[in-house]
């Protein structure tokens, strides 16, 4: 990333934080060789990596009217939901007030009356309930050192599962690590009658979980695909080759 000028750099009890641009591109970064979110400035509502397309590949197993993002970063999934539909109620959870703060500043949030930003701890958030169970809730929560070992829990599964509706999806970005990992396959499955998961070219491990009859089987068809690559400006189809079930 030696092309990139440093535009702002500030620091919590958690590490620094950086913003990086190149003249097109802008980077929120945790650490050297670090890519929390990444923005093209002339369409921030196109997600640039892969993982983030992965994730919002949801859209083609349920339309949301409301969803909840757990670690907002520099804004990626929200720019691109609001992009997809103006109209879906948004309610960003971000544990870094400082990161809050830059992705106002340097990543054009698109606020407005559909987004609440809120400043807390995910699992705390989860665990108060104090808000209205959602069709949609994306887990996204990394530091410099990778996968928050929270989201891996068995008490974040259920708080998880506690915050959607009856056919609410989950999604969670993990690493590839993860596909092998049993354990947190057995939390979900405690919760969640349909598991899939994707593999990206970025070495991330998505995974959908809801109790919908057929909401995932949706996000394999083709003229779907198509259609949400249209909506969102994004090769869908490149993204989802390597979704299946995880079992």
């Amino acid at each position: 990333m030696s092309d990139y000028k440093v535009l702002h750099t500030s620091a919590d009890e958690f590490g620094d934080i950086f913003v990086l641009d190149d003249g097109h591109f802008r980077v929120l970064s945790f650490g050297d060789n670090d890519e929390q979110s990444k923005m093209d400035k002339t369409e921030p509502f196109v997600p640039q990596h892969t993982y983030v397309q992965a994730m919002l590949c949801a859209l083609m197993a349920k339309q949301p009217k409301s969803v909840v993002i757990l670690g907002l970063g520099g804004g990626a999934l929200v720019h691109a939901l609001r992009h997809y539909d103006a109209a879906i109620k948004i309610t960003a959870v971000e544990l870094r007030e400082q990161v809050i703060h830059a992705a106002k500043r340097f990543f054009q949030l698109p606020i407005g009356k559909k987004l609440t930003v809120i400043h807390q701890n995910a699992n705390h958030f989860l665990k108060a309930g104090d808000f209205k169970k959602c069709d949609m809730l994306f887990v996204d929560i990394y530091s410099e050192k990778g996968v928050d070992p929270t989201l891996l829990s068995a008490e974040f599964t259920e708080q998880c599962y506690l915050g959607l509706k009856a056919d609410g999806i989950l999604v969670l970005n993990c690493w590839k690590e993860h596909r092998n990992n049993t354990t947190l396959l057995s939390h979900l499955q405690m919760h969640f009658s349909h598991i899939h998961a994707c593999l990206t070219g970025g070495g991330n491990w998505v995974v959908f979980a809801t109790n919908q009859s057929q909401g995932l089987a949706a996000m394999s068809n083709k003229a779907n695909q198509q259609t949400l690559s249209q909506s969102l400006d994004i090769n869908i189809p490149r993204v989802l080759t390597r979704f299946e079930p995880w079992q």
